[in-house]
Parts: C-alpha cells; sequence; structure tokens
C-alpha cells in the first residue's frame, strides 16, 4: 500500500479512426509524465479510436486492430515507467462494450465497462455497446480506483456502488462534446457525486472537434471538500501531473495547485468555432478553405474564424459582385479581407445571370421576376466556389447561420453547397455579439493576428442578401431579435405555441416562424455539417421529420 500517487492526465486530441496515430500520441503523452515522474496516465473515453467512433465500431477488423493495439500498449509498461488507464471498444464473450482497461507489468490487468449508454442528443450508444454491469473498483499500487465512464458520473447508482465496494477516488474519463451550456452541467454533477460518496473525483475530458461536434477540454480535479485543485485549460491539448496523498484518516486529497480560469460564453464559442474547424480541415486533409466573402456580417465572422483555426495562407476569399452588389458591400468585404491579410479574389457573376437570362428566356416568357431570379444569383455563386474548390482543392466554407437555416432563408445548391459551416448552430444575434468579441480579443491559440478583424460598418449594417435592389433582410424576416427569440423557445426549449404568446411575442409571427421552421427541414437535411454550440443543434440532436403536418395554434 502506498500513501502517495502521482497520476497524469492527458487531455489529448485523437483522431477517429487513426489507431496507430492515436496510440503513438499515448506514447507521446507516457514519455512526458515518466518525465514528470508519474505512477499511472489517465486518457479521455475511447481514446484509441476517437469518440463517437459511431457504426465505424461494429466492423470486426477495426475491433480487432483496437484489440491488438491495446496488447502492444499493454507491453510498453513492461519498461517499468507509468501505467495506463486506457479507453477503447472491447469485446468480451462476443459483446461490444465501451471500456477502460488498465495497463501495467506488459498486460491488461483490469477491464471497467461503461453502465449508463446514453441514448438521446447527439449519443446512441445504446444501438452500438452493451451496458456493463455496475462497476468495483480497480486496485491499483494498493489504491481503490473508481472508475466511470463519462455517462456514469451523470447517475448516483454508479458512484454510490464504487464507494460500496471500497473506492478510495473516482476517475471519470470522458468524450463529452461542448455546447454553451454544458460547462456547468458537468461541475455540478461531479459536486453530487463528490457529495454523495466523500470521495475526490478527476474528470478528463478530451479536446478537439470531430465531424459536428468539439470537444472542449476543460478537465477537473474535485477534492472531497468539493475544492478545485486544478482546473487544465479548454480548447488546446494539456498533460497536468496531479500529486495525490492519503490523509492521516485515510481518505485522499490532490495537493497540486492548478487552476486555469474558466472563459465567458462567447470566448468559449468562439473558440469552438476554431477548433471545430480546425480539425475538420486538418484531420481530412484539406490543404485551406475558399468562401464567399460578400462585405456582410456572416462571410467576414466566417472568414475570421477561419484564419484564427488555419492561419491567413489557408484562407481564400472571393467576391462575387452582380449588378445588386452595392459599392459599400465591395469596400467592406475589401477591408475584411486587408484586416484579416487574406487573398481575396473578385469574379463577376454578370456574365453568368446574362447567359441564364437567355437560356430560361422562352420558358419564362411572360412571367415576373421574383425569388427565382434571385435564387439563380445564389446557385451561380455556389457553382463558382465549388469550380475553385474543384481546381485548387480546397474545401468550400459555407457562411449562413442558426437562424436563415431555422427559417429556410438560404438557397439549396446557392449560399449552402460547401463542405462545412461554422456558424451553423449559431444565431444571427450571436453572430453580432461574436463580431464585436472577435475585434477586440485575441487567444494564443489563434493563427490570425491581434486586432480587428472586420470594420465596424460590417456590423452595424442591415443586413441584406443583395439579390433584387433595395433588398433588406426584414424585407422577408421579422426583426432578428423577434425571429432568434421565437425561435430560441421552438427550437431549443420546444415551448409551445401559447407560451410564446405568453412571452409576449405576436401570435401571427409566431405561428409564421413555426412553420418556416417545418417546412425548411428538407433543406437542413441537405446542408453541410457544422460545429455544435447549443444545447438543440439542427441533425444529429434534433431529429424531425420532412412530411410533417402538425402545427401548434392553440
Amino acid at each position: 500500500m502506498t500513501d502517495h500517487l502521482k497520476i497524469a492526465l492527458a487531455q489529448a486530441n485523437p483522431t477517429l479512426g487513426n489507431i496507430d496515430g492515436n496510440v503513438m500520441l499515448a506514447r507521446a503523452f507516457r514519455e512526458e509524465a515518466e518525465a514528470f515522474g508519474a505512477d499511472i496516465v489517465v486518457y479521455p473515453e475511447l481514446f484509441l479510436t476517437g469518440y463517437p467512433p459511431e457504426d465505424l465500431v461494429k466492423k470486426p477488423a477495426f475491433q480487432r486492430t483496437v484489440q491488438k493495439a491495446m496488447e502492444d500498449l499493454a507491453e510498453l509498461t513492461l519498461d517499468g515507467g507509468p501505467a495506463m488507464l486506457m479507453s477503447a471498444p472491447m469485446v468480451e464473450d462476443g459483446k461490444l462494450y465501451n471500456a477502460v482497461c488498465l495497463l501495467e507489468e506488459g498486460k491488461i490487468s483490469a477491464r471497467r465497462f461503461k453502465n449508463k449508454l446514453p441514448n438521446y442528443g447527439v449519443f446512441d450508444e445504446i444501438r452500438i455497446f452493451e451496458a456493463g454491469p455496475l462497476p468495483g473498483p480497480i486496485p491499483f499500487k494498493g489504491v481503490r480506483l473508481g472508475v466511470m465512464i463519462c455517462e456514469d458520473m451523470w447517475f448516483t447508482d454508479v458512484a454510490e456502488c464504487l464507494a460500496e465496494t471500497g473506492a478510495e477516488m473516482l476517475i471519470v474519463p470522458n468524450g463529452s462534446p461542448y455546447d454553451h451550456m454544458k460547462s456547468d452541467e458537468r461541475l455540478n454533477h461531479a459536486v453530487q457525486r463528490v457529495t454523495e460518496t466523500g470521495l475526490p473525483l478527476v474528470y478528463l475530458n478530451q479536446v478537439g472537434g470531430q465531424d459536428e461536434l468539439v470537444f472542449d477540454g476543460a478537465s477537473f480535479v474535485m477534492n472531497a471538500d468539493r475544492s478545485l485543485p486544478v482546473q487544465m485549460p479548454g480548447w488546446k491539448e494539456s498533460l497536468v501531473l496531479t500529486d495525490w496523498h492519503r490523509q492521516p484518516d485515510g481518505s485522499w486529497k490532490c495537493e497540486t495547485n492548478e487552476i486555469i480560469e474558466p472563459e465567458d460564453e462567447l470566448a468559449q464559442i468562439y473558440h469552438a468555432m476554431v477548433l471545430g474547424l480546425k480539425d475538420y480541415v486538418e484531420k481530412n486533409r484539406f490543404p485551406g478553405v475558399v468562401l464567399g466573402l460578400s462585405g456582410g456580417i456572416d462571410s467576414a465572422l466566417s472568414a475570421a474564424v477561419a484564419v484564427d483555426a488555419l492561419g491567413a495562407e489557408r484562407v481564400h476569399c472571393v467576391m462575387m459582385p452582380s449588378k445588386y452588389t452595392s459599392t459599400e458591400s465591395l469596400d467592406d468585404a475589401a477591408e475584411c479581407a486587408r484586416l484579416l491579410n487574406v487573398k481575396l479574389d473578385s469574379i463577376s457573376i454578370a456574365p453568368a445571370v446574362d447567359a441564364f437570362d437567355v437560356m430560361l428566356q422562352e420558358p419564362f416568357a411572360g412571367l415576373e421576376p421574383d425569388i427565382t431570379e434571385e435564387n439563380i444569383q445564389s446557385r451561380i455563386r455556389g457553382v463558382t466556389l465549388m469550380a475553385l474548390s474543384n481546381k485548387l482543392g480546397h474545401m468550400v466554407l459555407t457562411t449562413g447561420n442558426k437562424s436563415e437555416m431555422s427559417v429556410g432563408y438560404a438557397t439549396l445548391y446557392g449560399d449552402m453547397c460547401g463542405g462545412y459551416s461554422v456558424l451553423k448552430d449559431v444565431y444571427k444575434t450571436t453572430c453580432f455579439r461574436l463580431s464585436e468579441w472577435r475585434n477586440k480579443h485575441f487567444s494564443p491559440l489563434f493563427k490570425g493576428a491581434p486586432g480587428p478583424v472586420m470594420p465596424q460598418n460590417v456590423i452595424t449594417k442591415p443586413p441584406t442578401a443583395e439579390l433584387r435592389e433595395d433588398q433588406k433582410d426584414e424585407d422577408s424576416l421579422p426583426p432578428y431579435d423577434i425571429l432568434d427569440g421565437i425561435l430560441y423557445g421552438l427550437v431549443e426549449e420546444e415551448k409551445s405555441f401559447a407560451e410564446l404568446v405568453e412571452a409576449g411575442f405576436d401570435s401571427h409571427t409566431i405561428a409564421r416562424i413555426q412553420n418556416l421552421l417545418y417546412i425548411a427541414e428538407y433543406k437542413r437535411r441537405q446542408a453541410p455539417p457544422g460545429v455544435k454550440i447549443s444545447t438543440r443543434s439542427f441533425g444529429r440532436d434534433r431529429r424531425y421529420p420532412i412530411t410533417n403536418a402538425f402545427r401548434d395554434k392553440r
């Protein structure tokens, strides 16, 4: 039995499916931990495969590769260095589990399986994994480690079972994706488990982007008195050595003091967009991104995020003016490009618009211009960006926001075409706030330059798509503060028609927005992925039918 334990927390960024790369990353963290004198290194949930692996984990060849990698890592511990608490999907008796394995002395000395399988929001683990039994502690150097995997911490019985069977501390490997409400939820559940059991708790989360999800890290340690001796940084890989001592009463206490103060909400959202885009581009091996820079706030904010994620040299902006494009928009786009130090090409869509006018002159004869001609302009711009993407290899970054996607104020195969959308889960009013924030703030994690990233005029001028003369967004939509208020109630909170009326919104406006929200589902199904920011992002979080006649008008 020992009275002193050094536990290294590897807040790491694995790449899903890159088993060899994740093994190398695990070894690198272990070597660093060994240099610090660690007894054991803890890794995040399903670190060996990346998380969430979805149906990839069902492939027998994938399972065999993971098993071999786990055995190789176990053999590594014959060198006398730190043990590893490694997470991966593991097969036992023909059943697939979300597992944590203790690797020490050249072997897999213990396994524990996730008991609570989440089946809500972005999670559907029940269709992939078997639920493990309530776990008992894992003995290590005479210390009984109570391991709870992610969701297990959100319920009382797992921690209680571990405490009742002799656990001396709780260790929670996580793959917990970011949303703007998540930090407080995690902390509250940790406080509950510590209070109930009287045991200290280690919360270790992964960091990095995986398709729509982004993991913020922000791991922490909570002592039995509910104090926080360790708060790790968000949005970047980090290794922290935690120093544990047995107290005179037999309990354990972390005596490390390493606190990174958490950021405010806007800083978190902006970092989430930056990291989500960075990892999507780099893990899928795109050389960079190309996007339309219109002089409006959405494209300006998207370009700023792209530069902060990838660096200015990997961001290609294109202004695609038409006869409706104002001099103000041309000037604002040029100033954005100057502030961001990005390449800006100008490609007029007028010749293509004229060609379509000629092509469609006969079938459109006698019909007044309408939204059809507006959509043609948008689609010409989409084709132009896709042509540049095909020729130059850069991924098209779309620039639409959640307010527009909610009500279908976007053109299929036009401004919706592309590979990724950083604003997909960000309401328009939040776009304004984020733009103001970025003009005044900077982070060492950003690859762009400090200082303003767009002229103030881009933030303050009335939004417009400039697809017809003197067009403004509010010609077609309510003011964005009203629109976003209704949408937040309908999407995030699932409020009823009556509840929104009671909140002070106009009944006719509610009915109109609700109808637009429902009938735009078919568009959202064809939209590119985008980083999850809210508690109810479109897609995995909110799965509504396309064919849907229900309208709540009571």
